[in-house]
């Protein structure tokens, strides 16, 4: 028994309730591609001054986790935004961290698919000022990425924005980027909700006119689109949106509240995954999945349901604290020793989200171990005066 802060300002008694699962691989293959965006975690011993400059890396935890989720039949969105992009893990970092992820994906029995984000953030936002600045500046992390056998994900970049660029200035740069890559790229969509940075991205802050000016990049460039990784949480958009992609283009889902409707589809469109929650969710994820290769979808929603009001609670606003949540789940779960993040980004959220987060994970049947489980909260509740 723990005894929890509620949101209304009381502490409860709580038991444990939930069934956990537990992480397995697959027993058949996956109809969807399965995208889980991992976090970074910080080494405790050797960080110093966490707030300034780059992140001490705890590598064997870092990497610890990724193979704990390529262990379940997920792919891995490697140095997205929740591996704490341009919020405490800088390029050279990140550059770093591909590499090492790439050695262990090639090593890994499961032969992982992992996707890379390339972005602009080696350059400082201020010497960005052209879109010729911007294009070197992502023809770099491009070039990295693929000299380390990672597939190329074009992140969205705050650079764009910033110098009030028009349609045509994304169809110039993205047209160059996409035609150079080695391989079929995935575009990125990330709405302002999770940066307040990229607001108007696409030329537009309507997104009717955004959607359009993304369309005719892809269209374009058909052959060397993979997808394009929507995060904008308006489920009604996407399934517009991807009714609208060319053939063999696919749309990878960024909603994080509403993915089980939109991986199943429609009956004619579905979609496929690159979440920051399957990190949080992945045995939950790896199954629900599995049942619906299977054609189980009874099993594939009742799997997924209860994860639905955890993924709300770790994606609230301010919804660019999630990471934290995704990081608190892989410390119970024993994917990492410890629960220290870049920046000290562990205390962008308070203990009581955390005591929501346990209750929801629980009735999730997340909490692969429970006695570690109860454990760690216990420890997390004492440093914050409760117990």
């Amino acid at each position: 028994m723990l005894t929890l802060p509620t949101y209304e300002n009381r502490l409860e008694d709580y038991h444990l309730t939930g069934k956990a699962l537990i992480p397995r691989a697959p027993r058949v293959p996956l109809t969807r591609t399965a995208f889980a965006a991992a976090h970074v975690v910080s080494d405790p011993l050797t960080e110093r001054d966490p707030w300034v400059g780059p992140p001490a890396v705890d590598w064997d935890n870092t990497l610890r986790f990724r193979n704990w989720l390529w262990d379940q039949g997920l792919g891995l969105a490697e140095v997205m935004d929740t591996a704490q992009r341009g919020m405490g893990v800088d390029w050279p970092t990140a550059k770093e961290l591909v590499e090492r992820t790439m050695r262990d994906a090639k090593a890994h029995p499961m032969k992982p698919r992992v996707a890379c984000g390339a972005g602009t953030d080696q350059v400082a936002l201020s010497d960005l000022k052209t879109t010729d600045d911007i294009l070197a500046a992502y023809s770099e992390q491009m070039e990295a990425i693929e000299a380390a056998g990672g597939q190329v994900i074009i992140m969205a970049s705050r650079a764009f924005p910033a110098i009030s660029a028009g349609p045509e200035d994304y169809a110039g740069v993205y047209g160059k980027l996409i035609e150079q890559a080695a391989a079929p790229v995935i575009l990125h969509w990330l709405g302002d909700m999770f940066d307040p940075a990229l607001r108007g991205y696409w030329g537009s802050s309507d997104v009717t006119e955004a959607s359009d000016a993304v369309l005719e990049i892809i269209k374009a460039h058909k052959s060397k689109v993979d997808g394009i990784k929507i995060s904008l949480l308006d489920q009604a958009h996407e399934e517009a949106f991807r009714a609208r992609l060319p053939d063999g283009v696919h749309l990878y889902t960024g909603d994080d509240f509403n993915y089980a409707d939109l991986i199943e589809g429609d009956g004619k469109h579905f979609s496929h995954a690159l979440l920051g929650a399957f990190a949080a969710i992945a045995p939950v994820a790896s199954q629900a999945l599995e049942a619906l290769a299977e054609d189980d979808r009874k099993t594939y929603h009742a799997l997924f349901a209860p994860t639905v009001p955890l993924s709300r609670e770790i994606f609230k606003a301010p919804t660019r604290f999630y990471k934290a949540g995704i990081a608190f789940l892989a410390w119970l779960n024993d994917a990492q020793s410890h629960f220290v993040m870049p920046a000290g980004f562990q205390s962008s959220r308070e203990i009581t989200h955390y005591a929501e987060v346990f209750r929801l994970a629980d009735k999730a049947r997340l909490l692969s171990k429970p006695d570690v489980a109860v454990e760690r909260m216990a420890l997390l509740l004492k440093l914050h005066g409760i117990g």
